[in-house]
């Protein structure tokens, strides 16, 4: 009876084995490969890139420069909130936006948050541990002309083996001295998912 109950066990172990093998193949990370429907990495650097194409096209950018002599406006990208049906981690997503602002050359971006908190502490910290010389001192930040913030939104529309899934990000900026909103966007993506 021992024989046959290891025999049986070897049986098991050899087939979990073969049934468990996987190869992982690297890929190019800005290839499109969507396996699951659920939000991504495509997604959230092409929404990021679209979105701040649409912004920096608009007239606050000209209106702000014509008003200040030429000088790019401060931007600082504040919360991003996930309110759809699924874990997204909106860091990734603030991230991308703030690249493609960056790569635009058309704002100055300053940190916010927890980054900027850091910062923070980094420079109390050097007040009392950093030479006189190199030291960085407080009052000295630049501060924001415009505010970025925004939701990701969804729908799941399903029936037996098929469903839509369908995301709305939006965003705006706004002017933090006079609290005027002068800019909103959206991006829609709707994606069919049969299994």
């Amino acid at each position: 009876m021992k024989h046959v109950y290891l025999a049986v066990m070897a049986l098991i172990v050899a087939g979990t084995s073969i049934s468990c093998s996987h190869k992982v193949t690297r890929i190019d990370p800005k290839e499109q490969v969507d396996l699951s429907g659920r939000w991504n990495n495509t997604d959230s650097r092409l929404v990021a890139e679209q979105m701040i194409d649409q912004v920096l096209k608009e007239r606050w950018v000209g209106e702000h420069q014509e008003a200040h002599n030429g000088q790019r406006p401060v931007v600082i990208v504040g919360f991003v909130t996930n309110k759809s049906h699924e874990h997204i981690e909106a860091e990734t997503f603030v991230t991308d936006v703030e690249q493609s602002f960056i790569r635009s050359g058309r704002v100055r971006l300053v940190q916010g948050g927890k980054k900027r908190d850091e910062l923070r502490a980094e420079r109390a910290d050097q007040q009392t541990n950093s030479s006189a010389s190199s030291m960085k001192k407080f009052g000295l930040e630049q501060g924001a002309d415009y505010i970025l913030q925004g939701s990701i939104n969804s729908i799941v529309d399903s029936q037996k083996r098929r469903k839509v899934v369908y995301y709305q990000i939006n965003l705006e900026l706004t002017n933090i001295q006079s609290n005027e909103v002068v800019w909103l966007g959206d991006k829609k993506i709707a994606k069919y998912v049969k299994n």
